[in-house]
């Protein structure tokens, strides 16, 4: 199986925001996914993750 991985800047143009909310939502919001730290300076959020977080929010809603 294939994992893709997004980055910071990925997410900020999938939600339409900055990277700086992409990490306040990291650091202050407990339901979004973890980021994952594949290397030094190398920070990525799992697709499958993100894909499943944005389906409880429709749930939500």
């Amino acid at each position: 199986m294939i994992v893709t991985y997004f980055s910071d800047t990925d997410l900020a143009k999938r939600y339409g925001v900055t990277r700086q909310t992409v990490w306040r939502w990291h650091r202050e919001r407990t339901d979004f996914p973890r980021a994952i730290s594949l290397s030094p300076g190398c920070t990525r959020w799992k697709l499958s993750q993100i894909e499943a977080w944005e389906n409880t929010k429709a749930e939500v809603s």
